[in-house]
């Protein structure tokens, strides 16, 4: 039984492994939690710096000191697990790698703004984070992913804060620092994610189709090179606080979350 288990020896797997999922597998992985991530053939995370779901590209990412290994089956887990590092696998639903791992938690990562199909009967603790998941219902506990007063905080009953559509303030800015494609296409950016623009840049194109900032500061998101990007989709983002050091790091939205997700796993245990 999970229950007896030393906490150390709990599985976790979460599904997702872009930017607020990231920021979750960093922190239970430096609190000593055995973690698998699984993801999508091609991913779309723009905060690749701090998104472990570059490792399906790339083979491996390291985020902050803490490294990603891209395996192709979940037979593979105990190996990379015995190098120290973490497994990430394409297996969308998890249906695979949750029947083979048994996790003892589950957290929904993937940030849909809804259910894509994660029940409580999935393991003995299932997480949802943020809108689309009720705990007590269709999930155990729920994190509020939205900033203000109540990010981070553990849901034991009802849902997340709805989403609004708008990012969160950043600087002063909300939308405009989000970048946009208004025509679907090919992605080509112009600049690297860490570099300086100024308001009316072009920091990207799609198609021949220009992607232009709408404020000043720094690249701290970019789409991947070739992607094909949809109509009204997020491309990159801007940061104008301008610390081109925090391209490299989990934000503190990313933190709170993952701070919420430990909370709740030992909320759960240390009953």
């Amino acid at each position: 039984m999970a229950s007896q288990k030393k906490l150390s020896d709990l599985i976790i797997l979460i599904r997702g492994a872009g930017e607020m999922a990231s920021g979750v597998a960093h922190r239970l992985f430096r609190s000593h939690f055995r973690i698998c991530m699984t993801e999508v053939s091609h991913p779309l995370a723009v905060r690749r710096e701090v998104s472990f779901c570059e490792a399906i590209y790339d083979g491996e990412k390291s985020v902050e000191g803490v490294l990603a290994k891209r395996i192709h089956a979940p037979q593979e887990i105990d190996s990379v697990w015995k190098e120290g590092h973490i497994p990430i696998l394409i297996d969308p639903e998890a249906k695979e790698t949750r029947k083979i791992l048994n996790p003892d938690i589950l957290v929904d990562a993937i940030m849909a703004k809804r259910n894509l199909g994660t029940r409580k009967e999935d393991a003995p603790l299932v997480i949802g984070l943020g809108p689309g998941f009720t705990a007590g219902e269709d999930v155990h506990l729920v994190i509020e992913t939205n900033r203000g007063h109540n990010l981070g905080r553990v849901i034991l009953e009802g849902e997340a804060e709805p989403d609004t559509g708008i990012p969160g303030e950043i600087g002063g800015y909300t939308v405009e620092r989000v970048l946009r494609t208004m025509k679907k296409g090919i992605f080509h950016p112009q600049k690297a994610i860490g570099d300086a623009v100024t308001k009316g840049s072009v920091v990207a194109v799609v198609d021949d189709y220009p992607v232009i900032a709408q404020i000043s500061g720094i690249v701290r998101g970019l789409l991947r090179e070739g992607i094909e990007a949809k109509k009204g989709m997020k491309v990159g983002d801007i940061d104008p606080r301008a610390k081109k050091e925090w391209c490299y790091l989990i934000s503190e939205k990313a933190r709170a979350i993952g701070g919420g997700v430990l909370e709740a796993i030992l909320y759960w245990y240390n009953k």
